[in-house]
């Protein structure tokens, strides 16, 4: 079940995402990623921003996702599912309810580790196409993807 997410689960969801990003954190040898970084008062803040949805599996939050619009567009970040929970179609389902309840939107952005061979594929079946790319740092690159919000509209050049 995905509902939103209320201020008392802040905290697990916290948790749950920097269980999440651990393996991103070792990949680029660096535990100070912003996922592993952030606070409760900086979850709590972004979440006064942003939309903040949480998966539900036998009374456990499994999952989680945010998301926030600025003009025709549709930011998603830190989709975080349980490790144990992974490849079970969590990820997809968090992802396509964004997209219903920000039905608005003309297009959809998120970004990923440009090496992440898990995420990429995800993203790319999601609909998801990269457009731009970002040096993080000597150990990170990030790639920007996006995808239309309704068929046929062509997404905007940067």
């Amino acid at each position: 079940m995905i509902v939103p997410a209320a201020e008392e689960d802040l905290p697990e969801i916290l948790r749950l995402q920097r269980m999440a990003f651990r393996e991103e954190a070792e990949h680029v040898n660096d535990p100070n990623i912003k996922p592993m970084s952030q606070t409760l008062e900086g979850l709590r803040e972004e979440s006064a921003s942003s939309t903040v949805l949480k998966y539900v599996l036998d009374g456990e939050i499994v999952g989680s996702v945010r998301a926030r619009m600025d003009g025709d567009v549709c930011h998603i970040s830190r989709l975080v599912v349980h490790p144990d929970r992974w490849r079970m179609g969590i990820g997809r389902e968090l992802v396509r309810e964004v997209e219903r309840r920000f039905s608005e939107a003309r297009w959809f952005e998120l970004y990923t580790r440009e090496d992440h061979d898990r995420t990429r594929p995800f993203y790319a079946r999601l609909g998801y196409l990269p457009f731009r790319t970002e040096r993080h740092s000597d150990t990170l690159t990030f790639v920007h993807l996006r995808r239309p919000g309704r068929p046929g509209d062509p997404c905007p050049e940067d």
